[in-house]
């Protein structure tokens, strides 16, 4: 019997690690990247480079679609030899992913050379990330949302906030060293609760001047030093449109790029019927209202160039699918259609 079962045993192992090997492999292969310099710059010459310029990343337009464009080590090579610059601009670049057949990805800024030139050379565009966000698939957009990112947070980081000397980054740009201090310092991200709030029969969206006309969102604000999510969300939530929530629940999470590197962590919250009058904050918001389901219903299918009526009154829409408080929106339209009648 224990012959048997040790069989069956080693079966269900080798599954296992046929049907996890190429992501745990993966995994692997991009820490070693990450931690041995030699390797990486290895790989800089058999990867390929996704272009930005500062912080706008480089598009190409096909037919309808807009796609991210890879260029090979030789590619790359090619480009600054154009512009007279030789090939320790590669040094610059970051390493944000790899293939399963572990083609590392790299990120690099040509900020410092001539936009037009290179647009021209490649037939193609730099385009604000925010615009190449919702024109992209959800694959692409979320590479290039990290890659920005992290190009961002280095060009930030080029000092130590203790000795003011400068700091150096690794090959892969997975962290930057003060040799004076010793300190090491690792990209981070700001931890940011998106709330979706309802009353049990109606959802509450809001607005900020700053928002494209007519778009609604779930309420959102930074996480403060020693709150738990669950303080965050309560304390956002009564802040901004002076609601007590009675229940709240995890969604999911998202990095965002904006305003600088958020992990969004997105709850619905429940507040009491009778006790659902808004007291909004103008300091922090334009307007702030309850929708009710058909309102919402309308509202996702409507695009923001059609949200304007020959009356000249704006109706409102939603944020994109390749945001998470449009997940956040569809649940809640999901679970209201979904209660027995």
């Amino acid at each position: 019997m224990a012959a048997i079962y040790q069989a069956v045993y080693r079966r269900a192992s080798s599954l296992f690690c046929r049907l996890h090997s190429t992501y745990i492999r993966k995994m692997r292969y991009l820490n070693e990247l990450k931690e041995d310099d030699s390797l990486c710059r290895q790989a800089q010459t058999s990867g390929t480079f996704y272009l930005f310029h500062n912080l706008s990343p480089f598009l190409q337009k096909v037919g309808k679609k807009y796609l991210v464009p890879q260029l090979s080590a030789a590619e790359m090579k090619r480009i600054l030899e154009k512009f007279r610059e030789t090939e320790q601009w590669i040094e610059k670049s970051v390493l944000i992913s790899c293939s399963d057949e572990h083609v590392p990805h790299f990120a690099l800024d040509l900020g410092a050379l001539e936009k037009s030139i290179i647009e021209s050379e490649l037939k193609g565009s730099f385009t604000d990330l925010r615009k190449a966000l919702f024109v992209l698939d959800e694959k692409d957009s979320s590479l290039l949302a990290s890659a920005q990112s992290l190009l961002q947070w280095h060009d930030s980081h080029q000092y130590c906030s203790k000795t003011g000397q400068p700091t150096q980054k690794n090959v892969a740009g997975s962290k930057r060293v003060c040799h004076a201090s010793g300190i090491t310092y690792y990209p981070q991200m700001s931890p940011v609760v998106i709330t979706l709030v309802s009353d049990g029969s109606r959802c509450l969206l809001a607005r900020q001047p700053s928002f494209p006309q007519g778009m609604y969102t779930a309420l959102s604000g930074f996480c403060d030093v020693g709150e738990s999510v669950e303080e965050a969300v309560r304390r956002e939530v009564a802040e901004e449109v002076g609601l007590e929530v009675d229940s709240l629940w995890y969604s999911a999470s998202q990095h965002w790029p904006f305003p600088s590197s958020c992990l969004m962590i997105a709850c619905h919250a429940l507040v009491r019927a009778q006790q659902a009058e808004i007291s909004m904050n103008s300091l922090e918001l334009e307007e702030a209202r309850w929708f009710r389901l058909e309102e919402i219903i309308e509202g996702l299918k409507r695009e923001p160039r059609f949200s304007k009526q020959a009356d000249g009154i704006l109706l409102p829409w939603f944020p994109p699918k390749q945001a998470i408080a449009h997940r956040l929106i569809c649940e809640w339209v999901k679970q209201q259609t979904s209660q027995p009648a």
